[in-house]
Parts: C-alpha cells; sequence; structure tokens
C-alpha cells in the first residue's frame, strides 16, 4: 500500500482522536496534512506538533493568534473559519479526508471535497441526512468514493465486498439499545442528562451518546443507510443487539445472511476507510468466540423510543424533511444537555417541527441549507416553550 495524506476534518472530536491514534500505529503508511477543530485549540495544537501537520485551521476565529503564536515557528500553516476548511479540504496534497466534524456543519466541507474529486472517509452522519440525494450524486458527478466509517455501515460495506454485485434485499442494522433499554417508559421519561450520557458498549461525544440513549442515532444510520446502499427504507430493519459484536448483517435473495462481528472498537472501521481495501494490523482486542456467550437480538420498542419512528417518517417522504428533523434535533439535543428540556421532550419538539416547516420535495444545496436555518429557527421557537 503506497502512503496516503490524510486530512481529518474534527480531529479533536472522538472520532478524529481515534483517527490519529490509527495513524500513531502507522507513520509509515499515512502522513497528516490537514488537522481541523472548532474550539479545541490546545489540542489541535498538541496534535499538529505531533503529527507534523502541513496545515491546522481553528474555525473559532478569536483562537487564531493563539493556535498560530504556537505552530507558525514549526512551519505549519494556520488558518481560520469553515471557509478555510473548505478550500484546504480540496488541496491537491491531499488524498482522503476524513469528515468528522459533528452535525449539519459538516455538510459544506464534504462537498468541497467531493468537488475536489477526494477520497471521502464519511464520520458525518448529518451530510447524508441532510442532503443524501444532492452529496451521492455530486459523487457519481465527480467519480468520489464515499468510504463509511459508523461502524454499521463500515459493517455492511465490508459484508458487501464478498457479494460480487449482488444486490442486498435486507440491511439489519445493529443498536446497543442505549442506556435505557431495558427501562419502562415512566423511568425514561425521568431520565437525566447524566443517565443518558452513561452508554453501556461505545465510548463517543456527548450529541452521538443523546442520540444513542433516544435512538435517534439509529434513525440518522437508516437514512444514511439508504443512500450508501441504494435501498428503500422498508429494506432497512433495526434490530437492538445489547452485546455490540455484530455490527451490522446483510440479507440476500437466497435467504443467505453475511455479518461483521467485532468488539466494539471504532478505530477498526475507521482504519478500513483509511487503508481500503488493504486491511492492516491494529493493536485491539481480538474477539475469542469461546467467551463470548449468547448473542441476543430483539425488535426497537417505537413507543419508548420515538425518535426512530419520527427518522423512518422522514425518510419515506424524503425531500428536505430528514433536514427539518436533524436540524430539530441539534436544538433538542443541545436543550437537553444543558438541562433545560426533559428527555421525551426531543422527540416532541423534532415531530412538531417537522409539522411547521415548508415541505420542499426536490431541493437543491441552497434549498437546504434554507431548510435548516429555518428548521433551526422553528425548533428554537418550539424549545422555548417547554423551559
Amino acid at each position: 500500500m503506497e502512503k496516503r495524506r490524510i486530512a481529518i476534518l474534527g480531529s479533536t472530536g472522538s472520532i478524529g482522536r481515534q483517527a490519529l491514534d490509527v495513524i500513531r500505529q502507522h507513520r509509515d503508511l499515512f502522513d497528516v496534512e490537514l488537522l481541523t477543530a472548532n474550539n479545541s485549540s490546545g489540542l489541535l495544537i498538541e496534535q499538529a506538533l505531533e503529527f507534523g501537520a502541513n496545515s491546522v485551521v481553528i474555525c473559532n476565529e478569536s483562537k487564531y493568534e493563539e493556535v498560530a503564536e504556537a505552530l507558525q515557528p514549526h512551519y505549519i500553516k494556520v488558518f481560520a473559519g469553515m471557509k478555510s476548511v473548505c478550500e484546504l479540504a480540496g488541496s491537491d496534497e491531499i488524498d482522503i479526508v476524513l469528515t468528522a466534524m459533528v452535525g449539519f456543519s459538516g455538510l459544506e466541507s464534504t462537498v468541497a471535497a467531493i468537488k475536489a474529486g477526494k477520497i471521502i472517509a464519511l464520520a458525518n452522519k448529518e451530510t447524508l441526512v441532510a442532503a443524501g440525494a444532492i452529496v451521492t450524486g455530486l459523487a457519481r458527478q465527480y467519480g468520489t468514493a464515499i468510504i463509511p466509517v459508523d461502524s454499521e455501515h463500515s459493517a455492511i460495506f465490508q459484508c458487501l465486498q464478498g457479494s460480487f454485485g449482488a444486490k442486498p434485499v435486507k440491511i439489519h442494522l445493529t443498536a446497543s439499545g442505549g442506556p435505557f433499554r431495558t427501562w419502562d417508559r415512566d423511568r425514561i421519561s425521568k431520565a437525566t442528562r447524566l443517565e443518558a450520557l452513561n452508554h453501556p458498549r461505545w465510548n463517543m461525544g456527548q450529541k452521538v451518546t443523546i442520540d444513542s440513549s433516544t435512538m435517534m442515532n439509529k434513525g440518522l444510520e437508516v437514512i444514511e443507510a439508504k443512500w450508501l446502499f441504494d435501498v428503500d427504507p422498508g429494506q432497512i430493519e433495526v434490530v437492538v443487539h445489547p452485546q455490540s459484536v455484530i455490527h451490522s448483517m446483510v440479507e440476500f435473495e437466497d435467504g443467505a445472511v453475511i455479518a461483521q462481528l467485532g468488539h466494539p472498537d471504532m478505530r477498526e472501521p475507521i482504519q478500513y476507510a483509511l487503508s481500503y481495501p488493504s486491511r492492516l494490523s491494529l493493536d485491539n482486542r481480538k474477539l475469542n468466540f469461546a467467551e463470548l456467550g449468547e448473542l441476543t437480538f430483539s425488535a426497537p420498542d417505537m413507543r419508548k423510543f420515538p425518535a426512530l419512528g419520527l427518522a423512518y417518517e422522514a425518510i419515506r417522504k424524503s425531500g428536505n424533511m430528514p433536514c427539518i428533523m436533524n436540524a430539530a434535533n441539534e436544538v433538542a439535543v443541545k436543550a437537553f444537555l444543558e438541562d433545560r428540556i426533559g428527555f421525551y421532550d426531543i422527540p416532541d419538539i423534532i415531530e412538531k417541527t417537522m409539522a411547521g416547516v415548508d415541505f420542499v420535495k426536490e431541493p437543491d444545496l441552497d434549498t437546504i441549507f434554507e431548510t435548516n436555518d429555518e428548521a433551526f429557527r422553528k425548533a428554537g421557537e418550539i424549545t422555548r416553550r417547554y423551559i
């Protein structure tokens, strides 16, 4: 495998930090060209110095001087703002762009990297949720590969490698069930922020962890899977698998089901996306089947986790509806993390926002950005009624 030059958009977040750990284990195969962060200037400086990044971007422009003062003496170029992220992601010096920014903010830079013909290692769910038809259309237009980083979508992608082009008839998208899998609805209604952040299996950022507790995370993944693998929403079945050993499964028309297994460790799908189609060694825990014990499966309880049903509703309607849903979810999750609303207020706010923002059946990219802004405003108005 030839050495690959990597840009990590969102290097100080959970995915970004784990990606750098992968690169740390394979310094002979990967060069870090670009690192970006929103606010974590101190960690961005540390990362840039350790990996000898060519350029960095701090999106919070008020922290530019701090980063520039620390890095420019080391001949590391320092930029500020989202416009710089979009421009640098298309640099000729970059082979793969890992999009690990959280939320809708990842869409603009991903589109820029696609138009520049970069391989996209996609870790930002919201890019395909908000603008799946547009993004996948651009990828075809510019001949750009999108390799999924989410553990579930990476599993599906890996399962399909051995199918020799056979189309799946069903995707079984596994879910841990989150911290409230065994709780009844009344107890869940009183759940606190700290309880929701106590995920039993995965170590993730706060926003993603809350999404897992509501099962909106799985809803976002349903929408993402529809675009990544060109299937109808009805072909995507969510199955609760609390052991998180089987990361997802693909079923074919002859009834055969291929699954991808491994311990819960995001470094494995990150590494596969960066090294594809090669497989590299990784210092991680390996499966011991004799010690696994039982693997269990069950259907999700839509009454306890209504956010999942809202995601299916959004993708069935399609158009700009998933973008509306996603924006409302970002607003509601932020309010919950700030202890301003209750747990079940999150899906309530999403549902009311979906009903209150104009629906557009075939939006262009400008319409998606306008929809996102409108949905943010509407969800904010609705959220204030709960406080």
